[in-house]
């Protein structure tokens, strides 16, 4: 008898086992041991064991913290190392061993740092590269064997900034956005990075965008928009399930607003998001990380909160308050293991 998965022969009638991409972002190892199929998901920006949020501002001190909270249980955060250097609005990237914040300030001023932390133990990170331009208020996005930084302020830019995994090595610059803008959100399907929302906080008058860019890992070459979120914001989140992408809080002016609203949008259509619940508290400046079942929303303003916010993939719901980061603050980068 053969077994099939999405119409693809696992097991075959000679019991002969196969491993295989047959589900988006999910690999699939069918061994014959016990019968057993395991499972591992590919996606870049999904996590199994835990979320980590980087640097940030708390009150007029700028960070170093980096904070771990477990995805199997809904407890505190704890401090498990430093960056090498306080600040605040960095990009996160993920790879499967390592946890990077690139960019970010003090201001003045603002840098071009790229910082690598291991997963595998609680240890400080290392300076493993550099941005092509210096800049914070900026959105990362990862590939299986690439993190991106994408736009950023100090000036506004539409830069698109590509490093790699397997080296610790400096940034090339790969593409452009379709709008320079500082204060987005990143998302990462298995074959895409996106860039949602933003803003020219700067500007006169201050402009908040709606935009959900997207460009492609497999060429270096610029992002295409592909849709709007349901609220034009900047200084959001971003999270991302195997088949779509959401954001999370944010803030435009004028008139001055925050938001608690979560947005999802499919990574398998270029369609416009749908407000799909809220976060437990209006705020901006906040950090995302994505675990195979969940996004999570930590810290963020006004003021320097503390709060880890949950919400689940598999239904469209509010957030629950699952947890404290071991220091209140604003503006930080988020990863996962």
């Amino acid at each position: 008898m053969a077994y099939k998965i999405n119409s693809n022969t696992v097991i075959g009638g000679s019991n002969t086992f196969i491993t295989g991409n047959f589900l988006s972002g999910v690999e699939l190892t069918v061994k014959n041991d016990n019968g057993e199929i395991h499972v591992q998901d590919t996606s870049p920006m999904v996590g199994t064991v835990a979320g980590y949020t980087s640097g940030g501002a708390a009150g007029p001190v700028f960070s170093s913290v980096i904070d771990k909270f477990p995805f199997a249980t809904d407890t505190n955060s704890t401090s498990v190392g430093n960056l090498t250097q306080g600040r605040y609005y960095p990009a996160g990237q993920s790879s499967t061993i390592h946890g990077y914040s690139s960019g970010g300030g003090s201001p003045p001023p603002s840098f071009n740092t790229i910082d690598k932390f291991p997963f595998a133990i609680n240890n400080n990170a290392t300076d493993v590269g550099d941005l092509t331009q210096a800049r914070r208020w900026n959105a990362g996005q990862s590939s299986s064997v690439s993190g991106y930084t994408s736009g950023g302020f100090s000036p506004v830019v539409n830069t698109i900034d590509k490093f790699p995994f397997s080296a610790d090595s400096n940034a090339t610059d790969v593409g452009d956005l379709t709008q320079a803008r500082s204060g987005a959100a990143g998302q990462s399907s298995a074959t895409e990075g996106y860039t949602s929302g933003g803003g020219s906080p700067s500007g006169s008058p201050v402009q908040a965008f709606n935009t959900i860019d997207k460009f492609p890992f497999a060429t270096n070459t610029n992002a295409s928009d592909v849709g709007d979120l349901t609220q034009a914001r900047f200084y959001l989140a971003g999270q991302s399930s195997r088949t779509h992408g959401y954001t999370s809080g944010g803030y435009q002016s004028p008139p001055a607003t925050s938001y608690n609203t979560i947005d999802k949008f499919p990574f398998a259509t270029s369609t416009n998001a749908s407000d799909v619940g809220d976060l437990t508290e209006i705020r901006l400046g906040v950090a995302g990380q994505s675990s195979l079942i969940s996004g999570y929303t930590s810290g963020g303003a006004p003021g320097s909160k503390n709060t880890v916010d949950k919400f689940p993939f598999v239904s469209d719901a509010n957030a629950t308050d699952v947890g404290d980061l071991s220091q209140g603050r604003s503006y930080p980068a988020g990863q996962q293991d």
